[in-house]
């Protein structure tokens, strides 16, 4: 397994991101679940993809993903 690195807090902010503690149960089921509608926009769709890919990453960063 790689070395872990935390996160940079400083450099998260000047993306605009917050921070978020999820139990690694419920982020998985972030990671592989969507809610978009089948009439979703292209906008709808890209957001909630950007969101299941993120809770995967953290997952996987973590040492959570399987």
């Amino acid at each position: 397994m790689s070395k872990i690195e935390p996160t940079n807090p400083q450099a998260e902010a000047d993306r605009g991101r917050v921070a978020l503690w999820v139990a690694p149960d419920d982020l998985a089921w972030l990671a592989r679940h969507c809610c978009c509608p089948d009439d979703a926009t292209e906008e709808v769709k890209e957001r909630c993809g950007r969101i299941r890919f993120r809770a995967g990453a953290a997952l996987h960063k973590s040492g959570h993903a399987s």
